[in-house]
């Protein structure tokens, strides 16, 4: 199935925990075949990192490291450029390709 959201887009959380709910972030990266995403800034998760040693001699420091975990698609909608507002999106094909529209304000979003 097709996804409507890549990476660039602007999308806000709209269900899961409720520290992440709101927020708004870009789109980092899309893993199609888990129909999952990495928003900037949502599902902070925290690793513990222990001190490796590389095979050029240098040293990985031990110690916290946050990133960005990935959510379902389904959490999430996409902002539209125009009206600022979550939206739906339509798909509307013409003789130049398939082009993603919002639902609120008809504007084209690619």
């Amino acid at each position: 199935m097709r996804v409507k959201i890549r990476k660039g887009d602007t999308v806000e959380v709209i269900s899961g925990r409720l520290e992440d709910k709101g927020k708004r972030g870009e789109v980092i990266n899309v893993l199609l075949e888990d129909r999952r995403i990495v928003v900037q800034g949502v599902n902070i998760r925290t690793k513990h990192q222990k001190q490796v040693q590389t095979q050029a001699g240098r040293n990985i420091n031990p110690g916290r490291i946050q990133f960005e975990g990935p959510i379902d698609i389904s959490n999430v909608m996409l902002v539209c450029p125009k009206c600022g507002e979550p939206t739906r999106v339509a798909v509307q094909r013409d003789e130049d390709g398939a082009r993603r529209v919002c639902k609120n304000c008809q504007a084209l979003i690619d």
